[in-house]
């Protein structure tokens, strides 16, 4: 007894939206450790220099020395 296409269809979609939420979970890992590495740069920066993340990001433009 073979599938038809029809009743295989489903099993087609679950799976493709299977893969489009882990790829979605695998992307939102990245971002959040991309974004904490940039945080504790940030940090550190702030810690040897002596200006602030604003002061940082701005390139003192907007006050602070």
């Amino acid at each position: 007894m073979t599938a038809s296409p029809s009743s295989d269809s489903w099993y087609q979609d679950a799976a493709a939206a299977q893969i489009k939420t882990e790829r979605l979970h695998q992307a939102e890992r990245l971002n959040g450790r991309v974004a904490m590495i940039g945080f504790v740069i940030g940090v550190l920066t702030e810690a040897i220099s002596g200006h602030g993340i604003v002061s940082q990001i701005t390139l003192g433009f907007f006050g602070g020395n």
